[in-house]
């Protein structure tokens, strides 16, 4: 059905707009003449750039074609306030087509309606699929970030961890290199580009001194790279501060000695942002809870987390894990570093429980997806 196919494109257009368009959603637009034919396409550009359908319309017009009596198919609810860009949805009736099919609504509270409900005051026939159609459904995945901020006001974690079958992530003495195969660590490298930003907390920078950036795929920008450093211990020479991109590092705001002071300073003098936070309850951590609204507050749809098993362990059992990004090694280790230092339990009843998302073979390993249950509805 020609409807099916143009809605699909919607939809794949939508995934070019990955590693570009955030804080903004991921569009995709198709419009089709009154003859059935295919006159423009488009998606979401940079932030302040011209959205999905304003790319589509402008293709049509390079093409000299006329987009009177069109159907725009979009796969999210055109925008209907003015932000860095015009409202869409009076381009939308500015280029005078006839109907317009939504895949998935925006929850955003400066849309939330008001862009389908524009359409409609000017005439326009809309369609909205229902949530359970299965390119909504894609739809949603491809923007569970932005739909977490929207919604909840906070981002979506993702914890991405290598381990052997056994479960361990390296060696006692720290060697990891390399538990899992060249495929994985390719796959994890794309799903690191998906994301606004990347943490890892302070013992992995110093451990393992990582680029955290985005190197095996060509991307418009590099994620944030985050670390969370409560005592001000990060060197102005870790590789994290050398790469191309942006870096930021949070701090307790109670730190105020001359050595916190100095190395805050030598910080800024590479380049990086540095922000003080509240203390948790044990007085000797950043307030994770801060750090999410900090990084809310900066436009963070996606966190990618890859840290320790101390750090690991503070956000699983702060609920704060969205989603569990494994990659399984057929290695069988033995004794070594375990995935997180998560506090004894009672009894195997009191566990956490996770709902498998997805199971694929990537290389020689196994990637898995896992969600606690429920977790993405909201």
């Amino acid at each position: 059905m020609e409807r099916d196919v143009h809605i699909s494109r919607a939809v794949a257009l939508a995934r070019q707009a990955v590693g570009l368009s955030d804080p903004n959603p991921r569009v995709g637009c198709v419009l089709v003449g009154p003859d059935g034919q295919v006159i423009g396409e488009g998606h979401t550009q940079r932030a302040g750039g011209p959205h999905a359908e304003v790319m589509a319309l402008r293709d049509a017009q390079a093409r000299g074609l006329s987009t009177v009596g069109a159907t725009a198919y979009v796969s999210l609810e055109p925008c209907s306030h003015h932000g860095r860009t015009p409202p869409c949805a009076d381009a939308l009736v500015r280029a005078q087509v006839a109907r317009v099919v939504v895949v998935l609504m925006d929850p955003n509270p400066l849309v939330s309606g008001q862009g389908v409900a524009r359409l409609r005051e000017a005439g326009i026939q809309v369609e909205t699929l229902s949530p359970q159609h299965p390119q909504a459904v894609a739809m949603r995945e491809l923007n569970m970030g932005f739909l977490s901020r929207m919604v909840r006001q906070r981002p979506w974690v993702r914890m991405k961890i290598a381990g052997s079958l056994d479960g361990r992530t390296a060696l006692d003495n720290g060697d990891s290199q390399w538990i899992t195969g060249d495929a994985a660590r390719a796959d994890g490298q794309r799903w690191r580009a998906r994301a606004g930003a990347v943490l890892t907390g302070i013992g992995t920078a110093l451990d393992d001194d990582p680029r955290l950036d985005v190197r095996v795929i060509d991307v418009a920008r590099q994620p944030l790279r985050v670390v969370l450093d409560s005592h001000w211990r990060l060197p102005p020479q870790a590789r994290l501060l050398q790469t191309p991109g942006e870096a930021l590092v949070y701090g307790l705001a109670d730190e105020a000695g001359r050595d916190a002071a100095a190395q805050r300073h030598a910080l800024l003098a590479m380049g990086a942002s540095v922000h003080t936070l509240p203390a948790d309850a044990s007085g000797q951590h950043v307030d994770l809870g801060a750090a999410m609204a900090d990084l809310v507050h900066r436009g963070v749809n996606e966190l990618h987390v890859e840290a320790g098993a101390r750090l690991n362990a503070a956000l699983i059992e702060g609920g704060w894990v969205d989603e569990y990004l494994l990659y399984v090694a057929p290695k069988l280790i033995g004794p070594g570093r375990g995935l997180a230092t998560l506090s004894p339990l009672a009894r195997v009843a009191d566990a956490l429980t996770l709902r498998f998302h997805s199971v694929e073979q990537v290389g020689e390993d196994l990637r898995i997806i896992a969600r606690p249950d429920g977790r993405d509805q909201f």
